[in-house]
């Protein structure tokens, strides 16, 4: 099972207010779920405005003529899934959304497809100087991105793919100073 809850804890930007923890989330999930509904416990990122909850569903036992075949067989049962426990997950994700103050959003994943299913898109302020605004624009121009935020969102996009060994380091460092800082004196 795979948690990034320290994000919701230990930072405050200027004008956000602190949201509840949720290093309970997985086991708060796990719990929670109906069983059956995945092979194994869901994956469980957190972060400051979202908990995304997405499991593997049950292997498909039939032949297919080709991968095409079986991809869209995979996409047919993750559909049927969603469907199938859309009441159920409004419910919980109500609940969830109560006791950690942020969406819940979920995704399956059969094989080698995985959906994701109301996820959030959250804005995300920043100031760039030229030299960095050009670069965004230049995506824009070539095509890459339709506008200035989607080229910063495929910017980001790309990063994380490259240097997610790097960034899962970072976030068991900033566990391991969030660990620290509990066990340290209560100077408040």
């Amino acid at each position: 099972m795979r948690t990034h809850a320290q994000w919701g804890r230990g930072w405050k930007g200027r004008g956000q207010a602190e949201v509840p923890p949720a290093d309970d989330a997985a086991g708060w999930f796990a719990g929670r779920l109906p069983d059956g509904w995945f092979t194994g416990a869901p994956d469980i990122t957190v972060d400051r405005e979202e908990i995304l909850v997405v499991g593997e569903l049950p292997a498909l036992t039939d032949e297919f003529a080709d991968d095409a075949a079986r991809a869209a067989a995979e996409s047919g049962r993750i559909s049927r899934f969603r469907e199938e426990t859309r009441e159920q997950r409004i419910e919980i994700a109500r609940q969830a959304e109560h006791r950690y103050q942020r969406k819940v959003s979920w995704g399956a994943r059969l094989g080698g497809t995985e959906e994701l299913f109301t996820t959030q898109s959250v804005p995300v302020m920043t100031r760039l100087r030229q030299p960095e605004r050009l670069v965004l624009d230049t995506l824009v121009d070539a095509g890459v991105a339709r506008s200035r935020s989607d080229a910063l969102a495929w910017a980001v996009r790309l990063v994380g793919q490259h240097a997610e060994d790097w960034l899962g380091e970072l976030r068991e460092a900033m566990s391991k100073v969030d660990e620290l800082r509990r066990q340290g004196p209560d100077l408040g």
